[in-house]
């Protein structure tokens, strides 16, 4: 079996006018309709999260030339602009919500900008759009104690499934960050698959539950966006962000084995 190289996109906000704390991560609703015309030109077949898995772990052929469109958090923009779109190309695409961010009973207070709320989440889900889950409050996973990081998973699954009337299969790791611990964790909470950041194209030799994806900001323009798609020049692109990535990791382990000396010492 080949391994296919699979673009899995990952946006935030689909925004006209973002705050500063989601600018960045953001997408014009115009640069966003451009960037879904340009998969349809060329002829790219988008897919969902548990479909890309599902057929990797089953052995069965891919779709030709397939695409993951993501998302993280749970902007409300992804209603108001992405879904129009999308509707428009008959796209599927995943979301990963941040329950505790979702405007409505379960809410926290933490989201970023305009949140959507759980009937404009099941409008999404209603439209084609899988719901994954992307843990309560967007922690780093990675940085929690066992009992916190169980507490994180488990109440974003029973939140999704009491709202949408089943359990999320999929899950994204906020910040992308994760480690043999969370990843068992995710795995262990019932969720089938789960995505990282990496920002390189995803293979089935990554395993299901660390599958990497692209980063798609504001600054990213069409002619970057096409050789993303087609996994031209992503190690150049994202050198600074995975230089960024490896010092953080250092610092994260450091915290990681700091408290654990600790708790040991309690």
């Amino acid at each position: 079996m080949t391994d296919t190289a699979v673009p899995i996109l990952m946006y935030h906000s689909v925004a006209t006018a973002p705050n500063d704390a989601t600018r960045a991560l953001s997408v014009a609703p115009e640069a966003f309709a451009e960037q879904m015309a340009l998969i349809g030109d060329l002829g790219l077949t988008p897919v969902t999260t548990a479909g890309l898995a599902a057929r990797w772990r089953s052995g069965r052929p891919l779709p030709a030339r397939p695409v993951l469109i993501t998302f993280d958090d749970g902007y409300e923009g992804v209603h108001r602009h992405a879904l129009p779109v999308l509707a428009k190309h008959g796209f599927p695409a995943t979301l990963f919500v941040s329950t505790g961010w979702i405007r409505g009973a379960y809410g926290t207070g933490g989201g970023l900008d305009t949140m959507l709320d759980w009937r404009q989440v099941r409008d999404l889900a209603a439209a084609g759009v899988e719901i994954g889950g992307h843990s309560h409050t967007h922690p780093q996973l990675d940085q929690l104690d066992d009992a916190a990081l169980r507490t994180e998973l488990t109440r974003c699954t029973e939140i999704v499934a009491d709202e949408l009337g089943a359990r999320p299969a999929s899950f994204a790791y906020p910040y992308g960050y994760s480690d043999r611990r969370v990843r068992e964790a995710v795995r262990a909470g019932g969720y089938a698959q789960a995505l990282a950041v990496g920002n390189s194209l995803a293979r089935r030799r990554q395993g299901p539950y660390a599958l990497r994806r692209v980063t798609v900001r504001r600054s990213t323009g069409v002619e970057e966006f096409e050789r993303l798609l087609h996994g031209r020049s992503v190690a150049r692109a994202f050198a600074r962000d995975r230089a960024l990535t490896k010092g953080y990791a250092l610092v994260r382990r450091a915290r990681q084995v700091r408290r654990k000396a600790i708790r040991s010492r309690v």
